[in-house]
């Protein structure tokens, strides 16, 4: 066994050997191998600098893919040799100890930027030899019939000894004479060459105008005309030429021959080709792209009124978990299996799967029955997913949501169609994953409504968008008013006002709950104060404001508080902040620190909706909160003469609990005379419901306060 080359220069070497080796016999150059070896080395050298260098240069990549045309690797075997040697030997040779990950990216790129460097340098070749070529064109018809006229041995000079096929025929098509470029080009004999016709020259990608040009140059009606044409060589493999067709007169003016000037093209047109399938094709995956699955889309919405479609878009479940704790080349190889997986589930005439990036891919079916087609479809697909995946000694169970989107062509563009397809899969997801579901209308009419919701948050903040209501907290023991929560509303200029439920937890998720808390809790502090200043009651009214679970992890919770209660003068006492009980179910010291610190400093810290988390009663000793606020749904069955008895019991046994531990008890959704008394006689302390008041402005809870005072 060979060892291993030991210097880094010894390893360049070896790469441009085997990189020689690849290309050597697809390249057209009079040098031996060896000697097209040394002309290689620095060319890898350039590679190997441009691999590790700090940053990425593409020109690098370019001018490496343009040495390769020049060295006369102009076959697109040479380049895909090349590209195949590179991808697979730059950094295993090259790469000495650098991060493989980031050295495969960099090669990756190189190798893009070899290709367009080739194909630049390439067309720069053409267009040079057809110049020269069209200059020798116009000479070899000035010659040619000059030499009819005058020396046919003169004309045979020129006729063969022109670099581009040329070929003379009458004017009912009989080919007259072919020069060696010609036949070499055709790979066939004069011989055969003359016992052909132009009109048999047909070929099934023939543009249609082509054989109009043809019969209008023959009757005489244009003297030429130039074509980009496919012909049938005798072996069955196609030739691409551009084709100039000149009429040629006689000394008369009176048309006598036509004149066909042609350029093989072929080994253009093939690369060409293929950088255009690398621009429509997934690299890993070797599935159609984003760009092609939107052409085949937009080409499917255009069809007839008769034609439907069925879109299936599919995310990978958990595929981020994947990627972060096996790696990135193992998420690509699950990838590739996913692909091929799918691939198989779409093999019907008009139905094709593409990635669209990520773990994201999109299968599409066509045709008039696309109902029953995409469910299938879909059914494939989920199936195809059940069998784990093998990468590297693990079994990776694969799951995937599916969003369905079907209809007639013609309603909808292929953007909306995504759309639609996109929000019905996160629908999928958040169901639980591992399943399909319809588009629904509505349900996208709703999420588009979260997201303008969503999107328009930050503005109508800075707009003053946004209000506050306040309910009040009364004492059950007298009546008197407490204090009041505080609510906030969204005036919105399309939807009206909002509820909290209806924007909150998008707040949440933006982030922008935070600066929406903290004016929600400068506004409420500041009314509270303008309270005390209005009502001289025995006690100050309160304040009850509410923390999300996002506010309960900023680190400038505490000294927020502390400034606007400073800055509006008001006492921590009349302040009581609300937190829910599933935020801290299972919370750790350092979640509850904050809390801490806001209760020594004399804060109220109030245990929201308690009852619906589950949590263990034991852990509200180690809870920083004074007050429990019954969660509604336990006392709705006091709403009635009799009381439910089971409700009774619970909220006796909270209500004992709570006063065991030195903790205040508040009920929600008080809403008849009959609850509140029953809830008085249970001993609980304040409520707020409909039956007090509903939320409303400011200057109705002083109205109350006065009217208790009053009283």
């Amino acid at each position: 066994m060979t060892a291993e080359p030991d210097g880094p220069e010894d390893r360049l070497r070896r790469f441009a050997t085997i990189w020689s080796r690849a290309v050597f016999p697809v390249t057209s150059t009079s040098l031996t191998r060896p000697e097209f070896e040394r002309q290689l080395v620095p060319l890898a050298r350039r590679l190997s600098e441009a691999l590790r260098a700090r940053t990425f240069q593409a020109a690098e990549g370019q001018a490496v893919g343009a040495a390769i045309v020049s060295a006369h690797c102009t076959d697109p075997e040479a380049l895909s040799r090349t590209l195949d040697c590179v991808d697979a030997y730059l950094v295993l040779y090259c790469g000495e100890d650098g991060p493989q990950e980031a050295l495969r990216t960099r090669s990756a790129r190189l190798q893009h930027a070899m290709a367009a460097g080739f194909a630049q340098a390439l067309r720069e070749r053409t267009l040079s030899e057809q110049e020269a070529i069209y200059q020798a064109a116009l000479n070899a018809r000035s010659t040619v019939a000059e030499a009819l006229h005058a020396s046919e041995a003169r004309f045979r000079a020129v006729f063969e000894g022109a670099a581009i096929g040329i070929a003379i025929a009458d004017l009912e098509g009989n080919i007259l004479q072919a020069n060696g470029a010609l036949l070499r080009m055709f790979g066939g004999s004069e011989q055969t060459m003359r016992g052909r016709r132009v009109p048999e020259w047909t070929h099934p990608d023939d543009a249609p105008q082509v054989w109009k040009l043809y019969e209008e140059l023959v009757n005489g009606e244009r003297e030429h005309y130039h074509v980009e044409k496919a012909f049938y060589r005798p072996d069955g493999t196609a030739l691409w030429t551009n084709l100039t067709v000149s009429l040629q007169r006689d000394a008369d003016g009176e048309p006598q021959y036509q004149l066909a000037l042609m350029e093989d093209t072929t080994e253009r047109r093939l690369l060409n080709l293929r950088l255009r399938y690398e621009a429509t094709h997934d690299a890993l995956t070797g599935l159609p792209n984003r760009t092609l699955f939107f052409e085949r889309l937009e080409k499917a919405l255009s069809a007839g009124d008769d034609q439907r479609f069925g879109l299936c878009y599919l995310d990978l479940d958990g595929f981020k978990t994947i990627n972060d704790s096996l790696g990135h080349a193992a998420g690509d190889r699950l990838l590739v299996e996913v692909a091929d997986r799918l691939q198989s589930c779409a093999t019907a005439p008009g139905e094709m799967v593409a990635r669209l990036g990520g773990d994201e891919f999109v299968a599409l079916t066509t045709g008039p029955d696309t109902e029953r087609e995409v469910d299938e479809l879909a059914g494939r697909i989920m199936n195809a997913l059940v069998t784990p995946i093998s990468i590297d000694g693990r079994e990776l169970a694969v799951r995937g949501s599916i969003g369905i989107v079907e209809g007639p062509a013609g309603e909808r563009g292929p953007a909306e169609v995504l759309r639609s397809a996109d929000i019905t899969m996160y629908r999928a997801k958040s169901a639980g994953g591992n399943r399909f579901e319809l588009a629904d209308p509505e349900a996208d009419a709703r999420a588009i409504t979260r997201h303008g919701l969503t999107t328009a948050l930050p503005a109508a903040l800075d707009r003053g968008e946004f209000f506050i209501e306040y309910q009040p907290l009364v004492h059950l023991g007298d009546g008197s008013v407490h204090g009041a929560e505080a609510l906030v509303r969204w005036l919105h200029p399309q939807h009206g006002v909002l509820g909290p439920d209806q924007f909150i937890p998008l707040a949440e998720h933006t982030g922008l709950i935070v600066p929406l808390g903290r004016w929600v809790l400068e506004q409420s502090v500041r009314q509270a104060r303008q309270w005390q200043e209005r009502h001289a009651g025995p006690a100050p009214l309160r304040i009850n404001v509410n923390l999300s679970p996002c506010q309960l992890t900023h680190p400038g919770l505490v000294q927020d508080t502390v400034d606007i209660l400073e800055r509006e003068g008001l006492d921590a006492g009349a302040l009581c902040l609300e937190v829910t009980e599933s935020a801290l179910i299972g919370a750790d010291d350092d979640l509850l620190k904050p809390l801490r610190r806001l209760a020594e400093m004399g804060v109220d810290i109030a245990l929201d909706d308690f009852g619906t988390g589950y949590s263990n009663l034991a852990n509200l000793r180690r809870l920083p909160v004074s007050i429990l606020k019954l969660d509604r749904s336990f006392t709705q069955g006091m709403q009635q003469f009799p009381a439910d008895p089971v409700d009774l019991k619970i909220v006796e046994g909270i209500v004992s609990l709570a006063h065991s531990l030195d903790l205040a008890v508040t009920v929600e959704g008080v809403e008849t005379g009959a609850q509140a008394e029953q809830l008085r006689i249970l001993g609980c302390d304040t409520a707020q419901g409909w039956y007090y008041a509903r939320p409303g402005p400011p200057e109705r809870l002083h109205e109350l306060a006065l009217v208790d005072a009053a009283g």
